[in-house]
Parts: structure tokens; C-alpha cells; sequence
């Protein structure tokens, strides 16, 4: 098992890369068979979901736009439960299918206070695709991911997007929090 040093913790790694283009391969899949005629905006939640969704897109085979938002909930390796917009939504998304493209669905409270203010603005639906999802967070059932790339245990993980103070994002593995 593989271990690096990322600031003052120690990772193993948890998921390879190939277990993780697999799993994207198979959400495009998925996406493309329920929007295929749709043409939803895919919503890429900043910082953490931009190598997901990157690689996502590229496989998405049905006409789609993009947008992005950047929210924070996160201090450190914890969830402050406070959702901060610091980059907002510009688009129009009045009748539009919105697919929200997310790195980690944990507790749900980014997404329990992202969809109301998507429906509120005029999106037609609103679903979650999300990289990574701990269902044994989950606080909030209203942000239960209807795509799913890999569910994991409740455990501090980083790479791929995800990061530990700033750290860590650019890794093309998920490795998770050594005990």
C-alpha cells in the first residue's frame, strides 16, 4: 500500500487511477442514457470537483453546457456546517436540467442549500453526480446523489481534486487518511 506525506499527515492510497477512470467511464454512461435528449447544464462545484468534471465532460456524448460556482464549506479537515458562496452563478438556468458535478457528498450540507437556491432561480431539475459519497455522513436526504462514482466509509480522504489545506489536489489517486 502506498503512503505519502501530505503536510503534517500521513495518506495510503485507496483508489488507483485506472479504478477511477472506470468509474467515470460508467457515469458517462449513465448520464448519457438519462439526458441524451435533454441538453442539461453540467454545474462543476469549485475547487474540488474541476478533475472530475474535466474528465467527465470529455466522455459526456449529448449536447451539454457548463458553468461553475465555487462554495466553501471545509476549514481544515473538518466541515465548518456553513456553506460560503465565493464565486456565484452568472447563467440563466430558467427550464434548464441542471446535473450538479461534485467531488465528495459527505454530510449533504452544500447540497441541501444549493438546490433550493437552483429551483428558486428557475431550474427545471436538479440532480447530483458526485465522485465521492460517504452515506454514513449523510445529515440531509434531500442531497443524496442520484450518480455515484465510488461510495466510501466515513474517512478523511485527498488527491484527484480533493485536498487537505490547499494540498493534494493535483494526485491522479485517492488515497485516504492513515489511522
Amino acid at each position: 500500500m502506498k503512503e505519502i506525506q501530505v503536510l503534517d499527515k500521513t495518506f495510503v492510497s485507496a483508489i488507483s487511477e485506472a479504478e477511477i477512470f472506470a468509474a467515470i467511464d460508467k457515469l458517462a454512461d449513465q448520464l448519457t442514457r438519462d439526458y441524451q435528449d435533454k441538453q442539461p447544464m453540467f454545474l462543476m462545484i469549485l475547487n474540488g470537483s474541476f478533475m472530475f468534471a474535466a474528465d467527465l465532460l470529455k466522455r459526456a456524448t449529448f449536447p451539454a453546457t457548463m458553468a461553475s460556482i465555487k462554495l466553501s464549506s471545509y476549514e481544515g479537515m473538518l466541515t465548518s456546517g456553513r456553506v460560503r458562496e465565493v464565486i456565484g452563478l452568472t447563467e440563466d438556468i430558467s427550464g434548464r436540467d441542471i446535473i450538479i458535478l461534485e467531488d465528495i457528498v459527505d454530510t449533504g450540507t452544500t447540497m441541501h442549500c444549493l438546490i433550493p437556491d437552483l429551483m428558486q432561480k428557475g431550474a427545471k431539475s436538479v440532480e447530483i453526480c458526485t465522485f465521492l459519497h460517504k452515506p454514513d455522513a449523510l445529515i440531509f436526504e434531500d442531497a443524496r446523489p442520484k450518480y455515484i462514482g465510488f461510495e466510501i466509509n466515513n474517512l478523511f480522504v485527498l488527491g484527484y481534486g480533493l485536498d487537505y489545506n490547499g494540498y493534494g489536489r493535483n494526485l491522479p489517486e485517492i488515497y485516504m487518511l492513515k489511522n
